[in-house]
């Protein structure tokens, strides 16, 4: 299974928008340059007071579906 690693720092503000009718895809770059751009809600599970901040690898199949989301740091 494929992966990227992309640090993000996502305001609570600038989440809360994506639940509020905003896109509601996220955009970022890997650590490696290259883009992706993954549903906003893959990441509720990591959203806490202050947004959602830390490492994370994005799974892909081979089809480039995501699979999964994990929090690295």
């Amino acid at each position: 299974m494929a992966y990227m690693i992309v640090d993000l720092h996502i305001s609570a503000d600038e989440f809360q928008r994506w639940y509020q009718g905003g896109p509601q895809v996220v955009s970022a770059v890997a650590r490696d340059g290259r883009r992706v751009q993954f549903p906003a809600r893959s990441l509720q599970p990591f959203v806490q007071r202050t947004g959602v901040h830390g490492t994370f690898a994005i799974y892909f199949d081979q089809n480039n579906k995501l699979q999964r989301v994990e929090r690295l740091g």
